[in-house]
């Protein structure tokens, strides 16, 4: 049995954003990578992996996957915050990374096996009208990705009004573009209703509200989405107003995808039982890794909801390796966000998943098939950026009065 003889915490990609864990076991060569990522707030993952976590888990066996994840849960007695799931999470995935090595076979055969040939795969296609949108949807589509996530620009983008235009308060905040939910709720529909004129009824789009409607909002985007019958809407709604899931299956079909900002499962767990989402979309970090997700999973295809684990440009070939495993071996697979990075990122995370034709395809090699090539990460780093400076706060969408609206 091997033990738990280190960890350690490696920092990279060019902006710093990457935290990568290791576990280092008792036996030469054998250690295991979890994802630690956090864009917006590192230092406080890496704080309690460092002083809460590590200290624990030295001289453990490293197969005790299970009972390490539960006093992992318990040992910052306050739970399911951001900063604990992604620290279990990490720690969690290299456990596993090490299980598959030790037995000798990749994470997704000791989950029993795959499932699929492959892991189909959403692209990210955005542009700031929809001549430029539907190029770039076609790219994709000529690419082989038979699902398609369509945005007018950013986050809420089709319901920004330069400032100048809004009706503002004489000392609003300084901004250049406004958010307005009206607008929004005209542009969105009528975005669709081109798409489908272009591409017919065949092809699957999905859109990302990212949250910005209030919930008597989200309730008339999803029944004037209806005819143009998306793949699935994503997060309409926030975490604190998720009980108004229940208006909007009462009065829509559209297909609902939740759970980007989930990190307890009081937050997921009504929505599956209720059968009030069709997808869920946890980060595997941030639901606790391998281990809780794969739960999550289970739970879900009892009730018919399947999976669709978030990734997003600010995660790792790490996250996205242990998301990989997971679509592989379970049933109820939905879909995966895609996320694609730099040759020289890619150099650096050695047996990392291919993503081709618009699939995710995973190698045969023990655990979860990826490394971390360190001398390659140190690279990566801009001279500039340190752990010290760094600073990325969420950034504010406001609307024209200045109240903030949330993702």
């Amino acid at each position: 049995m091997a033990k738990i003889k280190r960890i350690r915490l490696i920092r990279t990609r060019h902006d710093a954003s990457w935290t990568i864990v290791k576990v280092e076991t008792d036996q030469d060569g054998l250690h295991g990578i979890g994802s630690a990522n956090d864009h917006f707030n590192p230092g406080a993952v890496a704080a309690v992996i460092e002083e809460l976590l590590a200290p624990t888990l030295i001289g453990r066996d490293a197969g005790a996957i299970e009972d390490i994840w539960q006093s992992m849960y318990q040992s910052g007695y306050w739970r399911n915050g951001s900063a604990l799931m992604t620290a279990i999470g990490a720690i969690d995935m290299a456990l596993w990374d090490i299980k598959g090595k030790e037995a000798g076979m990749p994470v997704h055969r000791l989950l029993g096996g795959p499932c699929r040939s492959a892991v189909p795969c959403y692209a990210h296609a955005s542009g700031k009208d929809i001549e430029e949108l539907s190029e770039d949807v076609a790219r994709y589509m000529e690419e082989g990705y038979t699902v398609v996530r369509c945005q007018l620009g950013d986050y809420g983008g089709g319901g920004f009004i330069p400032a100048a235009r809004a009706k503002r308060p004489t000392n609003a905040w300084p901004a250049k573009a406004v958010f307005d939910e009206e607008t929004y709720l005209e542009a969105i529909p009528g975005m669709f209703e081109q798409l489908r004129m272009r591409f017919g009824a065949e092809a699957k789009f999905t859109h990302d509200v990212h949250e910005h409607l209030s919930p008597q909002g989200a309730v008339i985007l999803s029944k004037r989405l209806e005819p143009y019958r998306l793949f699935f809407l994503e997060d309409v709604l926030p975490p604190e107003q998720i009980a108004w899931f229940r208006s909007i299956r009462q009065q829509s079909t559209t297909p609902q995808a939740m759970g980007e900002l989930f990190t307890s499962p009081h937050e997921w767990l009504p929505l599956i039982q209720e059968r009030l989402i069709d997808y869920i979309r946890v980060r595997v970090s941030k639901g606790g890794g391998i281990s809780a997700c794969r739960k999550i999973a289970a739970l879900a295809e009892v009730y018919g909801v399947r999976t669709a684990w978030q990734e997003g440009g600010d995660n790792d070939p790490v996250n996205q390796a242990a998301a990989m495993h997971l679509d592989m071996a379970i049933w109820n697979f939905g879909i995966q966000e895609e996320n694609s990075f730099r040759e020289e990122e890619l150099e650096a995370f050695p047996g990392h998943a291919l993503l081709r034709d618009g699939h995710l395809y995973a190698n045969e090699r023990p655990g979860l098939g990826i490394d971390i090539d360190e001398e390659k990460a140190a690279k990566l780093l801009r001279a500039s950026d340190t752990a010290s400076v760094y600073h990325r706060p969420y950034p504010i969408d406001r609307k024209a009065d200045g109240t903030i609206v949330r993702p």
